[in-house]
């Protein structure tokens, strides 16, 4: 009994109840809806996830299936330029594994976006960011690690996570929504599993901070 009880802690270890499976299996069941397992994958998968005892084992088996929305080739979103004529580059996705990175300031986001943090942190900043669509779709999951998305007063947001012993939440107002029949929608999908994914509507940078009331 020493010897076990002077191991690290290991989250990973953890043992899982029926109401974590299930998530997982809703997953499975999601992306098999999407085409992107076919019925005997979903089969194995499901499988393996009702005989799994830990958090680590439901790890690879969903590994591969971060974000639950349609997934666009990984491909740049077209270069568009600021009204002072600086590129503003695209990214089709944001990676962060054991490490960190952060999408700030004038960046062109496609339609569908993809941001997936294992052990580590992604923060992805929408308020100088120029859309490609009027409804942007950010399929954002973690593994241990953090996603943060950071939006602007004006928009429209729609948080629509899977937490398995994690949080995916959209936080309180930093200012006050300013939000019209004209304004741009995110939607935010996907899943933290023992990590989280949070969404904060944050006022414009370097607004100073005697204008945000209350906030």
């Amino acid at each position: 009994m020493g010897e076990i009880e002077n191991r690290p802690h290991d989250p990973s270890q953890m043992r899982i109840s029926d109401a974590d499976r299930q998530r997982v299996a809703d997953v499975l069941r999601d992306a098999a809806g999407d085409g992107r397992l076919d019925l005997d994958e979903l089969e194995e998968r499901l499988e393996l996830t009702f005989a799994a005892k830990t958090y680590g084992e439901l790890v690879p088996i969903t590994l591969d299936l971060q974000s639950t929305g349609p997934v666009t080739p990984p491909t740049a979103a077209p270069v568009r330029r600021t009204p002072a004529g600086v590129p503003a580059v695209g990214h089709a996705s944001s990676t962060a594994i054991m490490g960190e990175c952060k999408r700030q300031g004038v960046w062109s986001v496609p339609e569908n976006h993809s941001a997936f943090a294992l052990m580590g942190s992604v923060v992805i900043d929408l308020r100088e960011a120029q859309l490609s669509s009027h409804h942007t779709q950010i399929n954002a999951s973690t593994i241990m690690g953090e996603v943060k998305i950071i939006v602007p007063a004006h928009m429209h947001v729609i948080v629509d996570g899977t937490p398995i012993m994690g949080e995916f939440a959209q936080q309180k107002d930093k200012t006050p929504a300013e939000v019209g029949p004209d304004s741009p929608t995110v939607r935010i999908r996907g899943m933290a599993l023992m990590g989280s994914v949070n969404v904060q509507r944050q006022p414009a940078p370097g607004t100073p901070k005697k204008f945000l009331g209350s906030y």
